[in-house]
């Protein structure tokens, strides 16, 4: 960083050497105060801005360099203050971006759940630098479509490097989209296309989903996008719009084939051999209120149900009654696929794998490969 700050300095008329100073603080302050690396910052800058050899990409060693061979390309030949503003400018938009904000400091609920989702990831920051310029609808349909890329990008265990590398690639073009045709176009193009090429092993990584081949949060996040999709198909309200509803401490995992059963629990079970194995199947957990969660305990299915009937989640309460509002609403179109049980064995774990790994296409926007 300090490279780059000497280049600046040999670039400026001494005259400006004070405006100079003032403003590289700027620059240095946003990025501390933000929480950002700053090399970090300045290779995804010019993988946002420029046109790179995004299968080699480029080195936090190298930036210097870069920044040298490209001082012409960059405007620091000609205007090194005009340059250093463009910095500052994209500073402030990267801390709004960590703080889940869009450029213009609005809350962005998809980069909220990306942060939920991703924990320390970043990567997607290339193409939300590359696109700052963008309207505030357009910028959230493309957040909307990083989230969904980004995550099945994680549940097929694509490796993180990929990432990079097309984000990278895909910039060049995203720089340019300016309107609502060309970002379908671009979406279209880049995320839907290699999504599709991933369908059956999102499917696959869904029917084989279990607490232990997955971090703790990135299932509470799975489950609570599970659980938002049929709120908001249900009810439509803006309210539901917030993952953070679902991701409380007043909002549990519920195991509904317990972890600490009743004797007897166990022993009903079909396959007491393999209990525990079931007990963390993406089939057997859903979320369920704190309050409530603590009444139903480790008891049977049976004896659960009543408190599953309480919970005001639609996915939980529909394990044991259909909700219905009226006839043909959209209340019961988004209820529908929505199975009921009377018993808790691993066949119906199973079924209930199957319908949530559908369900989970809708919530991602997951479409096979047509075939011909």
């Amino acid at each position: 960083m300090d490279l780059l700050k000497n280049l600046l300095f040999m670039r400026t008329s001494s005259k400006d050497y004070p405006r100079l100073k003032d403003r590289w603080k700027k620059l240095v302050d946003t990025l501390d105060k933000c929480g950002e690396k700053a090399l970090r910052f300045l290779r995804y800058y010019i993988m946002a801005h420029f046109e790179i050899d995004y299968r080699k990409g480029i080195r936090e060693d190298e930036i210097y360099d870069w920044f040298v061979k490209h001082s012409a390309a960059c405007g620091i030949d000609q205007a090194p203050l005009d340059f250093l503003e463009k910095l500052i400018d994209c500073a402030q938009t990267h801390a709004n971006f960590l703080a889940c904000k869009d450029a213009g400091g609005n809350h962005n609920r998809y980069l909220r759940n990306l942060a939920l989702l991703g924990g320390a990831l970043r990567q997607h920051h290339i193409l939300l630098m590359a696109a700052r310029k963008l309207s505030s609808d357009l910028f959230n349909q493309l957040c909307l479509a990083i989230e969904n890329l980004i995550f099945c990008y994680i549940i097929t265990r694509e490796p993180t490097k990929t990432f990079e590398r097309n984000f990278a690639r895909w910039s060049s073009e995203l720089r340019n989209v300016k309107d609502k045709e060309n970002l379908e176009i671009f979406i279209e193009k880049y995320f839907i296309q290699d999504m599709k090429s991933r369908a059956d092993r999102f499917d696959f990584a869904f029917r084989e989903l279990s607490q232990n081949r997955i971090q703790q949060y990135r299932m509470r996040y799975i489950l609570a996008k599970l659980t938002q999709y049929i709120e908001e198909k249900a009810w439509g309200n803006p309210a539901h719009g917030h993952l953070d509803h679902y991701i409380t401490s007043r909002v549990e995992i519920e195991h509904i084939l317990p972890t600490n059963p009743k004797p007897e629990v166990r022993a009903a079970f079909d396959k007491p051999d393999e209990y525990y194995d079931y007990v963390g199947f993406l089939g057997n957990l859903t979320l369920l209120e704190k309050t409530i969660n603590a009444a139903v305990s480790n008891g049977s299915f049976s004896e659960k149900a009543p408190g599953y009937k309480q919970s005001a989640f639609l996915l939980t309460k529909s394990l044991v009654e259909k909700p219905q509002v009226g006839q043909k609403t959209q209340f019961n179109q988004a209820v529908e696929e929505l199975l009921q049980f009377n018993n808790w064995d691993s066949s119906t774990i199973k079924k209930r794998q199957e319908m949530l790994a559908q369900l989970a296409r809708k919530v991602w926007n997951i479409t096979p490969v047509e075939q011909g």
